[in-house]
């Protein structure tokens, strides 16, 4: 793994493949607190049982499935739109657009895809907050995987296969590791943006991080600061 980001190492890349929560924002942004408490909510309702009992039932399905949506799926036969409504539903105002990584979008020449085990919508408002939403031609959403969600192998290729991606000229940036072991065997760069929490570092051990961003809009901005001049 390389902590160091070095244009050279990009000039094939023309595909910019972004994860969007604790990736493109950084995880003390804390949205993901404020939606662990929303799925709570709605496993407690849906279920009619004890809050506290419903997040030990949310936990076991996103250990288990993946996502808590993906268990209520398999289990409960939810809809999945009502359920994404109601999680999504989120205060976004406390985060502040990110110049820098605008900037440094602006530099990077190629496709850029956000890449999303959330809603299109979710992507949407937080990365129009952010002020990089211009930057994207496409999301690539849970909707789009048929609510099927990363790592599972054949949504990545679904998601190739329908932006008319070439791996071998790709990069993801992902902030759960275990999400870049797929994109790795199918032949894409992979960029690892770590936080504290420990489903971030599962799987993190291996030759499938090629490299370690702490911040990704620092480390984006030093990577095209070393982008020859034309």
């Amino acid at each position: 793994m390389n902590t160091a980001c070095q244009w050279s190492d990009f000039e094939k890349i023309d595909v910019w493949i972004f994860d969007l929560d604790n990736t493109l924002y950084p995880s003390h942004c804390d949205l993901f607190a404020q939606m662990d408490i929303k799925m709570g909510k709605f496993v407690a309702n849906y279920l009619q049982i004890e809050y506290t009992e419903a997040k030990a039932v949310q936990k076991k399905y996103f250990n288990k499935y993946g996502t808590t949506l993906n268990g209520l799926m398999k289990c409960h036969g939810i809809d999945p739109k009502e359920y994404l409504h109601y999680v999504h539903d989120i205060d976004i105002n406390h985060i502040q657009p990110d110049t820098k990584l605008d900037t440094a979008l602006s530099k990077i020449d190629g496709r850029k895809i956000i890449f999303t085990n959330a809603s299109k919508a979710h992507s949407d408002n937080v990365s129009r907050q952010l002020g990089i939403d211009h930057h994207f031609e496409d999301v690539f959403d849970i909707y789009r995987s048929d609510f099927i969600p990363k790592p599972e192998m054949s949504v990545y290729k679904k998601m190739l296969t329908d932006l008319d991606i070439d791996p071998a000229r790709a990069v993801f940036f992902e902030d759960m590791a275990k999400n870049l072991l797929p994109a790795h065997k199918l032949g894409m760069k992979t960029v690892w943006v770590p936080n504290e929490a420990h489903w971030s570092h599962e799987q993190s051990d291996g030759d499938h991080i090629h490299h370690i961003a702490d911040d990704l809009s620092d480390w984006l901005y030093m990577l095209v600061g070393s982008k020859p001049v034309a």
